[in-house]
C-alpha cells in the first residue's frame, strides 16, 4: 500500500505541516519520483532534504498532481482594466490525489467545469498576503482537463495598465504581464512555481488597431478580428507565461529575429538592435542550438520595472537600453542567453534562482566578447564587481550566498548582485581554474543534459563534480562559494586597462578640471563614463559638478544608464540644477534597477525625503507593482 505525504508550507504559517497519511512516503516530484522508503517517522533532517527540491513559495500541489498543458482564453477590457474569460489545465488521468489545488491572488473565480462542461465543486483557502490563495477543486473520477471561469481586479499584481499619455504614441493605451516571480497567479490561477514545465495555447481578444504578443509563436501584423491565437510548444514554467498588447508593429532583424514597438519608435529600436542575429549565432557556437525557433523583442513603454524579461520567444525590453550608439545592448545578450540558462534549463525553486542568473551573466559576457573584444567584456565585468561589493556592503550575511533560503520571505528578494554577480565570478574561477575549452564543452553538455528541465543546486553541484571537477571541488572552495557569505579569497580578479585611464582621469579632475580631461574622454564608451562617476573624489562640490554638467551635459543625457548614475552623485552633493531633470527622469522610468537607489538615497536627508514624497505623488500611477512596493517601504 502507498501512501502519501503532503506538505503545505504556508510561509505564515511556517510551522504547519498537514499529513494526508503516513506508511511509506511517496512524493510525485517534477516529472518523476522521489521515493524514500519504510520511513515510520519524519525527521527534521528528512523534511530539510524534501525541502530543498520543493518550492516554498506556492500553495498549489504541483508535487502531486502537476499540469500538463494550459489553454488560455481571454479578452482585454482596457475601460475596466481587466482580463476575463477562462484557463483550461490539463490533468492526468491517473493520480492518486482527487484534488487540484492551483495558485491564485486577487482574482474572482466565477466557476468551474470538467472537459463534459460538468461543474466541478470548489472552494477558496485562507488569503496570503505573499501567497494569495488556494483554490481547491474537487475532480470526478473522469476528469482529466479543468477549466476556471474568472476575471482579474484592479488588484492584480502582474498587470500594468496604461493610458495613452503613458506611451509613446499617445494615441493608444497599452498593457503588459509580468509574471516573474510569484506574479501570474494574479493573471491566471494556476500552479504559479518554477517546478513545473507546461506548454500551453491562448487566444486573446483586444480592441480595435491593437496587437497582442505573447511568449509565444507571435503574428507580424495586426489580424482581422481583433482575435490573436498563439502556440507555445515548448515547456516552460508559469512564470514565463507573458502577454503584452497595445498599437504594436513588428521589423525584422533576419531570419529569425526582429523588433516589435509603438510605430513612432520602431525604426530607432531595430536600429539599435541591429546586432541580434549576431548575438543568436554567437550564443549558438558556445552552448548549442537555439531550441526556441525564433528569437524576437519587444520594447515597451517606460514603466516596465525591469531592464529586461525573458520571456522565451519574445525578450521584454525597458526603452532605457535604447541609447542611439548600442552601448546598452549587452542586457539584450543577457535576455538571450537566458534561453539557455533560465528558459532551457531552469531552477526549481526560489532558493536555487542563481542558477538562472548566475549563468546567464556568465554567457551574456561571452556573447559580448565574441562581438567586441575581451576589453570590453572586461569593463562589464568590472562593473559587474563594483556593484557586488556594494551589495555585500548593505545586506545581510544570510543573503550573500548563492544557496539562499527564501522561507518567509518573497521571492524578490532573491534578485540581487548575489545571484547575478557571485554567480558569474563563481563560473568564471571555474573556468579559469580547469580552462575555457574545458569549462564551454562542459557547460554545452550541462545545457543539453538538462534542457527543459528545472534543477536546484545540489542537482547542478552533483553534475560539476562528476563531469568537470571530479573530485577537485575542496581546492577549489566550491562549498564556500555556494552557501557561505561574501566573496571567496580565490574570486578572479579583472583587470581593464580602459577603466584604469577612466579612474585616473576622475582623481585628475579636480585639478585640470572638465576642459582640462575633455581630450581624454572623446571616444569613451558608456562604460568608462559610468566608471569615471563611480570614481569622482569622495570632496567633490557643486561647483565641480557644475564644472562637469557644464561641459560633458550629464543632468540631460539620453543615455539613462549615466543619467541614473549622475544623478546619485548629484543627490550626495546636493547640486540642485540637475533635479529638475531628475524629477522628469524619476517620473517617466519605472525601471526598478534606477529607482530604488535613487530613492534609497534621496531617503538619507530629510528634505530630500520629503521631495522625493512630493515627486513620487505624480510618478507612483506610472510604476509597475513590481517598482512602486520596492518604493513605497522606502520612502513609508
Amino acid at each position: 500500500m502507498i501512501l502519501h505525504l503532503k506538505y503545505y508550507f504556508c510561509q505564515m504559517d511556517k510551522k504547519r505541516i498537514k499529513f494526508l497519511s503516513l506508511v511509506t512516503l511517496s512524493l510525485a516530484f517534477f516529472a518523476g519520483i522521489l521515493s524514500f522508503k519504510n520511513y515510520t517517522t519524519i525527521t527534521e533532517e528528512r523534511i530539510n532534504k524534501l525541502t530543498t527540491e520543493m518550492d516554498l513559495h506556492t500553495l498549489s500541489n504541483y508535487t502531486l498532481l502537476p499540469i500538463k498543458h494550459s489553454e488560455i482564453n481571454l479578452k482585454v477590457n482596457f475601460e475596466q482594466k481587466k482580463l476575463s474569460g477562462f484557463v483550461t489545465h490539463e490533468i492526468a488521468k491517473k493520480r492518486s490525489v482527487s484534488e487540484l489545488i492551483l495558485d491564485t491572488k486577487y482574482l474572482k473565480i466565477d466557476s468551474v467545469q470538467d472537459q463534459n462542461n460538468k461543474s466541478l465543486s470548489f472552494s477558496m483557502g485562507d488569503f496570503d498576503d505573499l501567497f494569495g490563495q488556494p483554490l481547491k477543486i474537487q475532480l470526478l473520477e473522469q476528469t482529466d482537463r479543468v477549466t476556471v471561469f474568472y476575471e482579474t481586479t484592479e488588484k492584480a499584481e502582474a498587470l500594468d495598465w496604461l493610458m495613452p499619455n503613458q506611451t509613446a504614441g499617445k494615441d493608444f493605451p497599452f498593457m503588459y504581464t509580468q509574471g516573474q516571480s510569484i506574479f501570474t497567479r494574479s493573471w491566471i490561477p494556476i500552479q504559479d512555481t518554477p517546478g513545473i514545465r507546461i506548454t500551453y495555447s491562448a487566444n486573446i481578444t483586444v480592441p480595435e488597431n491593437m496587437m497582442a504578443v505573447m511568449s509565444a509563436a507571435n503574428p507580424q501584423e495586426m489580424v482581422a478580428g481583433n482575435t490573436y491565437h498563439f502556440e507555445m510548444e515548448q515547456p516552460i514554467s508559469p512564470y514565463l507565461i507573458a502577454l503584452a498588447v497595445g498599437n504594436l508593429k513588428f521589423q525584422a532583424i533576419d531570419h529569425r529575429t526582429g523588433v516589435y514597438a509603438e510605430p513612432s519608435m520602431l525604426n530607432e529600436c531595430a536600429s539599435e538592435l541591429i546586432d541580434m542575429g549576431k548575438m543568436v549565432d554567437s550564443a549558438e557556437k558556445l552552448y548549442g542550438a537555439y531550441d526556441w525557433d525564433r528569437y524576437d523583442v519587444i520594447v515597451l513603454p517606460p514603466s516596465f520595472p525591469f531592464g529586461g524579461m525573458e520571456n522565451p520567444r519574445l525578450t521584454f525590453a525597458t526603452p532605457t537600453i535604447i541609447a542611439g550608439d548600442r552601448s546598452l545592448v549587452s542586457l539584450i545578450a543577457h535576455e538571450l542567453a537566458h534561453s539557455w540558462s533560465g528558459n532551457l534549463v531552469t531552477n526549481a525553486t526560489w532558493n536555487d534562482f542563481w542558477l538562472n542568473e548566475g549563468f546567464t551573466v556568465y554567457f551574456e559576457r561571452r556573447i559580448m566578447e565574441s562581438l567586441y573584444g575581451a576589453d570590453y567584456a572586461d569593463m562589464l565585468a568590472l562593473l559587474g564587481y563594483q556593484d557586488l561589493m556594494d551589495e555585500i556592503s548593505s545586506i545581510e550575511p544570510s543573503m550573500q550566498s548563492l544557496k539562499l533560503k527564501m522561507k518567509g520571505r518573497h521571492p524578490d528578494d532573491a534578485m540581487s548582485d548575489i545571484a547575478y554577480e557571485k554567480g558569474y565570478f563563481f563560473l568564471r574561477m571555474i573556468e579559469e581554474n580547469v580552462g575555457r575549452e574545458s569549462m564551454d564543452k562542459f557547460l554545452k553538455q550541462y545545457f543539453q543534459d538538462h534542457k527543459f528541465q528545472t534543477i536546484v543546486t545540489e542537482d547542478f553541484l552533483n553534475y560539476l563534480d562528476n563531469n568537470l571537477l571530479k573530485g577537485t571541488g575542496n581546492d577549489l572552495v566550491v562549498e564556500e562559494w555556494v552557501y557561505q557569505p561574501g566573496l571567496p579569497k580565490n574570486c578572479p580578479n579583472v583587470v581593464s586597462s580602459r577603466f584604469e585611464i577612466a579612474e585616473k582621469t576622475a582623481k585628475s579632475f579636480v585639478e585640470k578640471g572638465a576642459l582640462g580631461i575633455k581630450p581624454i574622454t572623446a571616444n569613451w564608451t558608456t562604460h568608462e563614463w559610468l566608471h569615471f562617476i563611480k570614481h569622482l573624489p569622495n570632496d567633490i562640490n557643486v561647483e565641480h559638478m557644475k564644472d562637469l554638467d557644464n561641459v560633458f551635459g550629464f543632468s540631460n543625457s539620453g543615455n539613462s544608464e549615466i543619467l541614473a548614475l549622475w544623478f546619485l552623485q548629484s543627490i550626495k552633493v546636493d547640486y540642485q540644477p540637475a533635479f529638475a531633470s531628475l524629477e522628469k527622469f524619476l517620473i517617466k522610468i519605472g525601471r526598478r534597477k534606477f529607482l530604488q537607489p535613487l530613492y534609497e538615497e534621496l531617503a538619507k536627508n530629510e528634505n530630500h525625503k520629503e521631495w522625493a514624497k512630493n515627486v513620487y505623488k505624480k510618478a507612483r500611477n506610472n510604476y509597475h507593482y513590481v517598482s512602486y512596493n520596492t518604493v513605497d517601504k522606502i520612502l513609508n
